[in-house]
C-alpha cells in the first residue's frame, strides 16, 4: 500500500515538473519561431504522441477499448482536454510570459473542490474560501507589477478559460478512471483530440506549415511537448486522481509555477522581478491556506 501511493506521489510530481516546463517551451517555440501559430503547435504536439502511445500500447497488449456506454465521456474528455483547454491555455501563453500562465494554470486546485461539491456534493471548507480570495489577489499582483496590461488581460482571459475547463475535465474523468489505465485515457484524449484540431489546422493554418524552420531545436521542444507533457503528464496525473481522488492528486499542480520560473530563468526567458515573486508567494500561500482543514474535519 505504502509502495503504491509512494509511487502515486511520483509521478504526480513529474506531472507537476513536465507540465511546468511545458509553459516555457511552448513560449520559447513562440519566440522562435514566426510562423509557429496554436493549432500547429497543438497539432504537431497531439500527433507526436499519438504515432508513439497508439503503437506501443497495441503492440503491448494494454489498449484497452472503450466500451459503448463510456464513449461519450471520452468525447466529451478530450473536448475539454486537450481541444478547448489547449486553445485557451496555448493563446494565453502565447500573450503573456511562460511562468505567469503557470501561475494563473495553477489555480486549478483551489476550484476543483467547488466542482466536486456542485457535481458530488463535497463539503467545501473555509480556509479553501480563503485560500481562492488571496490567490485570486496573488494573480492580480502578477498583473499590475510586471506584464503590461494591455496583452496581459487578454491572455488572463484565455487562462482563466483554460482554469474553468480544467475544473470540467476532472469532473468527467472521475467518471471513468477507474474503469480504465491511466495511459489509456491519456491516449485515447490524444488519439481525439488529434482528430478534433487537425480540420481546424488544416482549414486555417496549413500555409504556415512551409514556413517554419523545422530546425532541431524546433522539433526537440515539439518531441519533448508531445511525448513528456501531452503524454505521460496526463497520464501521472490520472492515475493520481484514480488513487488519491481529483481534489488530493489536484494539489500537486500548486507546484507548477516554481518548475515553470526555474526553467525560464535557466534559459533566460525572464528575468528576475520582485513584484513577480511576492504575487507568485501570495498565490502559493492562498492554494496552501485552502489545503488547511478545520479542527472538526481533522
Amino acid at each position: 500500500m505504502v509502495k503504491g501511493r509512494t509511487l502515486t506521489y511520483i509521478l504526480l510530481v513529474l506531472s507537476t515538473i513536465f507540465w511546468g516546463v511545458s509553459f516555457i517551451m511552448t513560449k520559447e517555440l513562440f519566440l522562435s519561431e514566426e510562423h509557429m501559430t496554436v493549432t500547429i503547435l497543438i497539432t504537431i504536439r497531439l500527433a507526436i504522441a499519438t504515432l508513439v502511445m497508439l503503437p506501443a500500447l497495441a503492440l503491448t497488449r494494454r489498449l484497452q477499448r472503450i466500451q459503448r456506454q463510456d464513449l461519450k465521456w471520452f468525447l466529451l474528455l478530450a473536448l475539454c482536454e486537450p481541444f478547448i483547454y489547449h486553445l485557451c491555455e496555448t493563446n494565453g501563453v502565447k500573450l503573456v510570459s511562460g511562468s505567469l500562465a503557470s501561475v494563473i494554470i495553477a489555480t486549478i486546485p483551489l476550484f476543483v473542490p467547488f466542482g466536486m461539491w456542485l457535481v458530488y456534493r463535497q463539503r467545501i471548507s473555509l480556509p479553501l474560501i480563503v485560500g481562492v480570495v488571496l490567490s485570486l489577489a496573488g494573480v492580480g499582483v502578477l498583473l499590475i507589477g510586471g506584464e503590461g496590461l494591455s496583452g496581459s488581460f487578454a491572455g488572463l482571459a484565455y487562462l482563466s478559460g483554460a482554469v474553468v475547463i480544467a475544473v470540467v475535465y476532472t469532473m468527467l474523468l472521475v467518471k471513468i478512471v477507474k474503469r480504465y489505465n491511466p495511459l489509456v485515457i491519456t491516449t485515447w484524449q490524444n488519439v481525439i483530440g488529434l482528430i478534433y484540431f487537425l480540420p481546424l489546422m488544416l482549414t486555417f493554418d496549413s500555409a504556415e506549415l512551409h514556413l517554419l524552420s523545422w530546425s532541431p531545436k524546433m522539433l526537440l521542444l515539439l518531441l519533448v511537448l508531445g511525448l513528456f507533457c501531452s503524454t505521460l503528464a496526463y497520464a501521472g496525473y490520472n492515475y493520481g486522481v484514480r488513487n488519491l481522488g481529483a481534489s488530493e492528486a489536484c494539489i500537486f499542480n500548486n507546484a507548477i509555477p516554481v518548475f515553470s520560473l526555474i526553467a525560464a530563468l535557466v534559459i533566460g526567458q525572464e528575468s528576475f522581478n520582485w513584484i513577480h515573486l511576492i504575487g507568485m508567494i501570495v498565490v502559493i500561500s492562498g492554494v496552501i491556506i485552502a489545503q488547511g482543514k478545520t479542527t472538526k474535519q481533522r
